[in-house]
């Protein structure tokens, strides 16, 4: 049965050149389109979550806005605007919607002054 699988099959002039130029070009468009961009951004991700430091402000991925009270290894300790203190992940921060955050308060206060 595996033979019959690994048998090139009959093919016209310039056989299978087409093929085999084709699948490189095909491994190149998903690395620049998809790989690439995503380990870009998981860096970027990573870099942010080791530089945010104690009192930061931040939002987490289920939409909660706090504060750093503390920083640990692998943990944040957060406080929330009722004084309520919760331990969280340090994956557990979006990335996104604090960078949108801190964006939208230098827009407000460039626009007081």
């Amino acid at each position: 049965m595996l033979s019959i699988l690994l048998q090139a099959p009959a093919a016209g002039p310039g056989g299978g050149i087409g093929t085999w130029i084709m699948f490189p070009l095909i491994i190149i468009v998903f690395y620049f389109f998809m790989i690439r961009p995503q380990s870009k951004k998981a860096k970027e991700q990573k870099v942010f979550r080791e530089t945010i430091e104690k009192g930061s402000k931040i939002i987490t991925i289920g939409g909660i806005h706090a504060r750093i009270v503390d920083v640990k290894d692998t943990t944040f300790v957060i406080e929330t605007g009722s004084g309520v203190k919760l331990e969280i992940e340090k994956t557990a921060i979006s990335v996104e919607l604090t960078k949108a955050m801190e964006d939208a308060n230098k827009k407000n206060e460039e626009k007081k002054a």
